[in-house]
């Protein structure tokens, strides 16, 4: 397995970073890649990250221009090598050791896997009732949009088998927090099967999210993945014709969740 971590400005929670790897790598049956993406931090991520990373077998350290997480994202998945790639938070929001849950024997007959604070079972810890409303609400609007029967498209702990997820990632254009949302939009357009994992989720106060302006941000990013994927990816297909369109099958309109 590769673990990728995408990291900006994220120095001073780095110690509990490589803290969760550790409980993550004690936990797990077999050996993982350990890919941390700086997404050019301006503080000292990069020199802790490579300091903190020595010791494991196998770590790489990416040092790249400020995109966003998207970007961090699709050059760590690009970069990794296990047959599985879990995408995590530096500050690992839920327990480290739940990602044995994410992987066989836990969990087979999948391409992506993803963390839900909203499935049966899930439990969240400490959320503002505003941050928690504001999730909800844009939620409902990437369902009503693009993704109906995704309860959580937003948490940042996936899994994916590796080449539905260097797939996936070539195709992703937003570079940005709503990267989650193509991401499976890609999915399903492609015909592969999503599951959500019911986790534990810890509200850390630090959070890189800013609920004003990366709402915004996030909101006009939905709006250019409904226009780019639901109205010209089908009207692509349409002047194609039939004899020219992706062979690839369709995803159902239901995301099929773990419970």
């Amino acid at each position: 397995m590769s673990l990728v971590v995408p990291c900006y400005n994220e120095a001073h929670r780095l110690q509990g970073t490589f803290q969760g790897i550790g409980t993550l790598t004690a936990a797990l049956p077999f050996p993982i890649e350990v890919v941390v993406v700086d997404d050019g931090s301006e503080d000292a991520t990069s020199a802790m990250a490579a300091r903190l990373g020595r010791d494991l077998p196998d770590f790489r350290l990416l040092s790249e221009p400020h995109r966003g997480k998207g970007g961090a994202l699709r050059a760590g998945v690009l970069a990794a090598r296990g047959e599985y790639v879990f995408l995590a938070d530096a500050d690992w929001s839920m327990p480290a050791e739940q990602v044995l849950a994410f992987l066989p024997p836990a969990l087979t007959d999948f391409d992506v896997a993803i963390g839900s604070r909203e499935a049966q079972g899930a439990r969240r810890y400490g959320e503002p009732i505003a941050r928690h409303l504001i999730g909800r609400v844009f939620n409902r609007m990437v369902q009503t949009a693009v993704l109906p029967g995704v309860e959580d498209s937003q948490c940042g702990f996936k899994c994916m088998r590796r080449v539905a997820a260097v797939e996936l990632f070539r195709a992703v254009r937003i570079d940005g927090w709503a990267y989650d949302v193509e991401v499976l939009v890609l999915a399903r357009r492609r015909g592969l099967r999503i599951l959500e994992i019911p986790i534990d989720w810890h509200y850390r106060a630090d959070s890189r999210v800013r609920p004003g302006r990366d709402s915004l941000a996030m909101f006009r990013d939905l709006l250019r993945i409904t226009l780019r994927h639901r109205v010209l990816g089908p009207l692509a297909d349409e002047l194609r014709g039939p004899g020219e369109r992706s062979s690839a099958p369709q995803a159902s309109s239901d995301c099929p969740r773990e419970s």
